[in-house]
Order: C-alpha cells, then structure tokens, then sequence
C-alpha cells in the first residue's frame, strides 16, 4: 500500500521544499492526499506548490495555511521564489482560511493511516492539535524536518523551522503521535550538492522545474543542502538513516534562545535521526526524481 502522506511546506523560501515535492510528486510509493503551506505570503506558496504539481500533472489539493506564528514576530515574510511564477503555470483563487480544516477532516476520514509530513515552521500542525486534541492519535505518523539534536551543534544553534514559530513546536513535539521521526541539522548538512552537479543532475521534467525555481537561491549560495528531500526519503528507505528514542524538549522561556531542542535518549516516543548515509540517499533519491547521470 502507497504512504498515505500530507504535506504541510514553507516552499518558497529555502530552495529544499521544491526538492522535497518534486520527490514526492515522483516516489511511486507515495499517496499525496493534499499541501498545505505556511509561514509568510502563504497563497504564493500555493502557486509555487501547484506549478509542480502541474508539471507532475498530478492534483492534490493544496490549501494556503497560517501566515503568522502564533506568537513570536515574523521572520520569514517573503517568497524569493515567487519570480519563477511568471514563467510556469500555477492555480490561483485557492480557499483561503480552510487548511486546518482540511487537514483535521482528512486525517479523521482516514484513522491511523496518514502521515504528516511537515517542512517548514510548525504553526499549522500546532494549530490542529490545538483544535482537535485527538487529531494526534489519528495520525499513523508525523515526520518532521526540525531541530539539532546532537551536541555540538544542539548547544549552539535553533534550526530555522523550529526557531520560526517555537510556541508551535512546543505544541508539536508534546502532542501524543503515535510515531514521530525527527530528521535534523545534525544529518541533513551532509547531504549536499554544489550548482554545478545541480544544474547537471537536475534534468528530469520536475527537476528542471526545481532548478528554474532555484534561480533566486543560487544568487545568494553555490549549493542545495537536502534538509527537506532527506526526512521525506527515510520514510521509503529506512537505510539512509538510523534513529535513536528519546525525549524531544522545546525552548520557550528564554527568548535568547527561543526554538533550541533539547534530546533526552532514552524511553520517550521521539525518534530522532543520528547518522546518515549519503551516498545511499542520493542514489535513492535520484532513482526516484530522475537522475542527471
């Protein structure tokens, strides 16, 4: 049976959420039931996501999400990649105001059989806990790209999703998911690719795609690191990375350091990812997408 998965994305911004759908949009394996985007300028979001989705010719439906953290000020208010819009065609007029609606009827449709998968700051994922408390334990799984769990790096740094709205990740990583697999700064820096074996590698239509979006990312750095692709890939290969249990804390109370996760090994029902094969995940990643050779 195909992964029966949502998608809950700040595309537009970091160049990996493309990745990460054009992923998905390809993996046989997947049941894309639906996207819904967060964090600023929401609806150009969508019509980033649905220009994929187009060039896929698949149509899940996509619902425009939660603009602001719930309390913490905005960080991310822009949409570089929204210039690529003029040059692909994208659905417009979405339903506004109606994501955690979709996703709390989606999930209640479908008891214990959907992942959430979620790649950008977790407002949205917060919100529908809050809304529905059984939402959780509906759910077969939630993934998520957040987080540094391994010293050095968890003593030093909040990553990005979790330091956007930390209020929301609190919520999250306390909510009783059956199964929740965190994938991190700590492996996802290790999978990584310069512009120039970008540029030869991507060149499977929905890539292509990808790399046009990428216009405005490669402006400001020379390389994609695979933050996202990399937590939606383990759920398909479960050889690119080993996990360890333990307890996930989130920082709330000391706004120096707003977002910074804490990981207790041990008895806990995080699953947090501590090692990472490269090599492993590339080859599968672009036997899915399609490789460049």
């Amino acid at each position: 049976m195909p992964t029966r998965l949502l998608l809950d994305t700040d595309i537009g911004s970091d160049i990996d959420d493309a990745v990460c759908l054009a992923y998905l949009l390809a993996q046989p394996e997947c049941d894309l039931m639906g996207i819904t985007t967060v964090s600023g300028r929401p609806l150009e979001r969508a019509s980033l996501a649905s220009a994929l989705c187009r060039v896929a010719n698949k149509f899940p439906p996509i619902y425009p999400g939660t603009e602001l953290p719930l309390i913490v000020p905005p960080r991310q208010t822009d949409v570089p990649q929204a210039e690529a819009l003029a040059r692909w065609p994208h659905d417009l007029g979405f339903a506004q105001h109606e994501a955690i609606d979709f996703l709390r009827r989606t999930i209640r449709q479908n008891p214990g059989e959907i992942t959430l998968l979620t790649i950008g700051p977790l407002t949205n994922a917060a919100l529908l806990f809050k809304l529905d408390p059984e939402i959780p334990r509906l759910l077969k799984s939630l993934v998520m790209m957040a987080g540094a769990y391994l010293p050095p790096m968890s003593e030093n740094i909040a990553e990005w999703n979790s330091l956007l709205d930390p209020h929301a990740a609190a919520i999250v990583f306390a909510a009783d998911v059956p199964v929740v697999r965190c994938v991190g700064l700590d492996v996802t820096l290790k999978v990584m690719m310069m512009s120039e074996e970008v540029q030869r590698r991507f060149d499977a239509p929905l890539l292509r795609a990808v790399y046009d979006f990428a216009e405005s990312w490669f402006r400001q750095r020379p390389d994609i690191t695979f933050h996202d692709p990399l937590a939606a890939a383990v759920m398909f290969d479960g050889s690119i990375c080993q996990f360890q249990r333990g307890v996930v804390s989130v920082e709330i109370n000391d706004a120096a350091h707003y977002g910074r996760l804490t990981f207790a090994p041990g008895e806990g029902r995080h699953e947090v990812a501590v090692s990472v094969d490269p090599a492993r995940f590339f080859e599968h990643f672009f036997v899915v997408a399609g490789s460049g050779g």
